[in-house]
């Protein structure tokens, strides 16, 4: 989260995106509870030290959006012009600790689950690069306090597709200890693309915000919308190029 170049005014619409990061963060924590956060306090948690670690990134990510969302919509922007800082250090780690998770989580599976392993390594690759792409849109328009607020939104909304999942793999499974996508085999790709897009209702949320207070939605939407959508469909076709397989085998070569 970067500073907003934004006079200290408060309005109702600062205090919508304090609840849009308020359930951001029910979101990821929510979505993890049954599989990360309830096994950790029972001890019956499974993985490694890399595991905690991307956990500890992506909770504190969604806490410092619901921070910062607070202090611009308190006016406090000195503040929040400060942690900003702390914010670009945090996206930075998030991204290199969650490619290394995901390319640590593929090398595991694939002596049992081969090619698939190497397939599915195109979710967390998608949802770390809607990241990317809107985290550095949200920068770009600092002096566009409009259009950053959107972006870092979005962002968020990015990197919540595997709580979403998470929520289906207990339904599916029914959970239990120790219990985790990824220990018995690739979750199939269609079910996450099905939990990003209902994780992007938080966009439509926004959307409706924008349409019943502004008369119209806001252009941000409409883009970083786009690209959200746009890099959950492409999932499944990329994955099942020839040319994915290279990709994911050279990436695998950073952790043989």
């Amino acid at each position: 989260m970067v500073a907003t170049a934004i006079t200290p005014v408060r309005t109702s619409t600062g205090y919508f995106y304090v609840w849009m990061a308020v359930a951001c963060a029910a979101v990821a924590f929510g979505g993890f509870a049954e599989t990360y956060w309830l096994q950790l306090a029972a001890g019956t948690f499974v993985g490694g030290p890399l595991l905690h670690l991307h956990g500890a990134l992506f909770s504190a990510w969604t806490l410092l959006l619901v921070s910062q969302t607070w202090l611009a919509a308190q006016g406090r922007l000195d503040h929040h012009r400060a942690w900003g800082l702390a914010g670009i250090s945090l996206a930075t780690a998030l991204l290199l600790v969650g490619m290394a998770t995901a390319i640590s989580g593929m090398v595991a599976r694939i002596p049992v689950d081969g090619d698939v392993a190497r397939r599915f390594l195109v979710v967390p690759v998608t949802s770390l690069g809607g990241f990317v792409i809107l985290f550095i849109a949200a920068i770009a328009n600092l002096r566009r306090p409009d259009w950053h607020k959107r972006f870092m939104l979005m962002a968020t909304v990015a990197v919540l597709n595997a709580a979403v999942a998470r929520v289906f793999f207990v339904m599916a499974t029914g959970g239990g200890p120790g219990a985790r996508p990824g220990l018995t085999g690739s979750p199939p790709i269609p079910v996450t693309i099905g939990a990003g897009l209902v994780a992007d209702l938080l966009v439509v949320a926004g959307a409706v915000y924008d349409w019943r207070t502004r008369g119209r939605v806001h252009p941000a939407f409409l883009v970083g919308g786009a690209v959200l959508v746009g890099l959950q469909l492409v999932r499944l076709p990329l994955a099942q190029s020839s040319k994915w397989l290279a990709f994911a085998n050279s990436l695998a070569k950073f952790v043989a």
